[in-house]
């Protein structure tokens, strides 16, 4: 039996919470809202007192990374899930859903390699739901999630997630190196770090999780790399390459697509260097949107099929 009373809580009251919370200030969230700062606080107070507890801080001090309190992140993930049933319930009956939007963020190589083939066909098989890439660094991905709450997920290949993130893996990379077609190393069969550290490496830039794996798989040897150049992406190093500006250590995706019809010779390092895990990165404790499951559920097939079809 429901209970003869339930406390009431509105939509507007919860909404000025999570844009609270999304902008990081009672100035941005009014602006979002179209509504004084003064109107905005009245609703926060109101759904406080509803409540019972402080949601945020209000009194000026020390710059911090979010404005709500213990209680205000702990109840985030439930106005959340409040607002999107909301929003469920008012499209209920209509005819015709409006379009809705996920934003996501990537690495340049994950959105070259796997998410613009997955996203066109989710697009396909979910035309309701619009997805938003936007690359960044896999320190940026971590940063952007903890910062901006109208951002979804990330996907990334982390080298320590934080502790306030859960990821949820979805394919490994074993590691490469890279020749041009007349190196000396291009027709040795067997290869050891040992007999790439004579040569000048083209690397990751400092703080890229690429760069850590290669760096701690020398150091486990005692061996001292050369680094001659450094690049953003795999992409980029896979052209100095071709180009003859030096030789590569790099993961490669299954599919081949990176090095393919490129001048370059490839040869297996085995375990040499740690594999690189990627996978999808998720704030702790919130609940993905409905439309964020389905392209959460729909990455997770699509990388499996993309490696059941790799394979040998």
């Amino acid at each position: 039996m429901p209970p003869a009373f339930v406390a009431s809580l509105s939509t507007d009251q919860v909404a000025a919470f999570a844009q609270l919370a999304r902008q990081g200030s009672l100035r941005a969230a009014a602006q979002t809202l179209l509504i004084s700062e003064q109107g905005l606080r009245s609703r926060l107070l109101a759904l406080e007192n509803r409540l019972g507890v402080e949601l945020y801080h209000k009194s000026r001090g020390p710059r911090r990374r979010t404005p709500l309190t213990p209680q205000g992140q702990q109840f985030l993930p439930q106005a959340e899930a409040f607002l999107d049933r909301a929003a469920q319930l008012c499209g209920l009956f209509r005819e015709h859903h409006e379009p809705q939007e996920l934003h996501v963020v990537a690495s340049q190589y994950l959105i070259a390699y796997l998410l613009i083939d997955a996203v066109r066909r989710f697009h396909r098989a979910f035309p309701q739901i619009r997805v938003r890439l936007s690359a960044r660094t896999e320190h940026e991905i971590e940063e952007t999630l903890l910062e901006a709450l109208d951002i979804c997920f990330g996907v990334a290949a982390p080298y320590e997630p934080s502790p306030e993130l859960v990821y949820r893996h979805l394919f490994s990379m074993n590691w490469s190196l890279i020749v041009p077609p007349h190196h000396p190393l291009a027709g040795k069969r067997s290869l050891r770090l040992a007999d790439v550290v004579r040569y000048p490496l083209i690397m990751y830039e400092r703080g890229s999780t690429g760069r850590q794996h290669v760096a701690e798989a020398f150091q486990r040897r005692d061996l001292a790399p050369h680094f001659e150049l450094e690049a953003t992406n795999t992409d980029l190093i896979v052209r100095m390459v071709e180009a003859g500006l030096g030789i590569a250590i790099v993961p490669l995706h299954p599919s081949g697509a990176v090095t393919r019809s490129r001048r370059v010779v490839v040869r297996d390092l085995g375990r040499q260097v740690r594999p690189i895990d990627s996978g999808i990165l998720l704030r702790r404790g919130e609940q993905p949107s409905d439309a964020a499951l389905k392209l959460l559920n729909f990455l997770g097939a699509h990388s499996a099929q993309h490696k059941s079809i790799s394979s040998p």
